[in-house]
């Protein structure tokens, strides 16, 4: 049973480099398990509205569960869709001729890559949760550590360990955030509008939006062939997403070099040189880094393929596989090897110390000191300033200043205002919302809990496409 534009058309065949040119079927093969989920609901709705022969119904629903467990070898038509048609074809026969009633391939490929969208943003959010809770874990284990937090890539005040890891992982949790909203806009089931404006038999789109799992049905059928919104979301989130594991990488990439020496990379995760027996380099984290490149031209690339575009399906929308599925490939790669290779690296609890231990990250601290004992902020930097340059002209950290050396330039500075220069003490000492202090991380902490939890029953709700198919093939026509 070939189709491909013959067979369904009954005109003649298209010329082979033509059909070489035009055909989706290579990136379309991955999304096989999609189009036979869709199937499967389609055709229960057509038994059920009685469309078609309930015999028909149920020969077509058997063999499209047998093409779910063997994927066999599909021929080589236009398109996925038109392929897993043909083989139902040397299947069922002639019931298989059947299977397209009230639908269209508009509508079917749309469905596939909501199905398909779907199913990776919830993929992500799952992921991302639990590298997010990774990283909170770790954080609740580094709260003695101190190293400095940067501004400029220069030194500027002293943060627990924990805060640093804190910090990576609020970033995480909005990207999965991002993804939890671009979930909500695929799960809206586009299958039953036709071509463009519907079909004049008695389809009941309500029947397969439930057995699908959509929350809706979209609203207008010109708008749904042509819509593509759901992947630019998802593409964002990824984008933003994968951005943000680069920026990790890079710090991870600058603190395992000699210059910071903070980092210690495993063995497990560390590759060599070819040349240099000596080096130990940080590549999983580089190509992390690398990744984000490519998202940013893929979702460039399906901004530019929207661009333009009228209303109702071109066939321009055939290029929106590419990106989609090297997103979802990407992301596949990325937040695994991630979570992985962050347990594989240590920080240098005495070497993160020593980055703070001149006191100069501390001077801030001096300030807010002398404004707890009613000196105004300006007039307290300004003290602070005069300190800190006295310091480098005597050639001695700040950290290392006698009393007596204070009082010459602060004249309230006493031992316990010195004191203030223990990073460990001046990490600790902070009292705002969100900072690096004690009750500080405590809330951040529970923070992190709540959305990992609302987070993961958001993904919950929508079902998988494994429990797709478990429901689907249970489903009677």
């Amino acid at each position: 049973m070939t189709l491909a534009r013959t067979g369904a058309t009954g005109q003649g065949g298209l010329d082979p480099q033509v059909l070489a040119f035009t055909s989706s079927l290579v990136p379309d093969l991955q999304l096989v398990r999609e189009d036979l989920l869709g199937s499967l609901a389609h055709v229960v709705m057509l038994s059920k509205q009685g469309l078609i022969p309930r015999a028909d119904a149920q020969a077509l629903h058997r063999a499209l569960v047998e093409l779910w467990k063997t994927r066999p070898t599909l021929p080589a038509e236009e398109d996925v869709h038109m392929a897993v048609e043909s083989h139902l074809g040397t299947l069922v026969g002639e019931a298989a001729r059947r299977l397209h009633t009230a639908r269209s391939r508009n509508d079917q490929v749309a469905l596939d890559l909501k199905l398909h969208v779907r199913e990776q943003c919830r993929l992500a959010v799952v992921n991302l949760t639990a590298l997010a809770q990774s990283l909170a874990e770790r954080a609740a284990r580094e709260r003695s550590t101190v190293l400095p937090a940067y501004t400029h890539r220069q030194r500027a005040q002293p943060v627990s360990l924990a805060y640093w890891f804190l910090s990576w992982t609020f970033g995480f949790l909005r990207d999965a955030e991002a993804f939890a909203f671009a979930l909500g806009q695929a799960n809206v089931s586009p299958l039953g509008v036709g071509a463009v404006s519907g079909t004049s038999l008695a389809n009941d789109r309500e029947v397969t939006r439930s057995l699908l799992g959509f929350a809706r049905a979209t609203d207008n059928g010109l708008d749904t062939v042509a819509d593509r919104d759901f992947a630019l979301d998802y593409l964002h989130a990824a984008s933003k997403c994968l951005v943000r594991v680069g920026r990790l990488g890079a710090e991870v990439v600058d603190y395992a070099s000699a210059e910071f020496g903070v980092v210690k990379l495993g063995d497990a995760i560390a590759c060599g040189s070819s040349m240099m027996p000596q080096k130990k380099n940080p590549d999983v984290f580089e190509l992390l880094r690398g990744n984000s490149a490519r998202q940013l031209g893929d979702l460039m690339g399906l901004f530019a393929l929207m661009k333009g575009l009228p209303a109702g399906y071109f066939r321009d929308l055939q290029e929106d596989r590419g990106p989609i599925l090297a997103t979802s490939a990407r992301l596949a790669g990325c937040l695994p090897i991630l979570q992985l290779a962050l347990k594989q690296i240590t920080f240098d609890a005495e070497r993160c110390r020593a980055l703070v231990s001149d006191g100069s990250t501390q001077a801030t601290d001096l300030a807010e000191a002398l404004v707890a004992q009613g000196l105004p902020f300006r007039d307290a930097y300004a003290r602070v300033g005069a300190l800190v340059a006295q310091s480098r002209t005597l050639g001695v950290p700040l950290a290392q200043l006698t009393l007596e050396q204070a009082q010459a330039v602060v004249p309230q500075a006493d031992a316990a205002w010195l004191r203030k220069l223990d990073p460990s003490a001046a990490a600790k000492a902070k009292l705002s919302a969100g900072s690096t202090g004690e009750a500080a991380l405590d809330t951040q902490l529970s923070t992190v809990t709540t959305r990992i939890q609302m987070l993961n029953a958001a993904a919950g709700q929508v079902p998988s496409l494994d429990a797709l198919f478990s429901r689907l093939s249970e489903a009677t026509p």
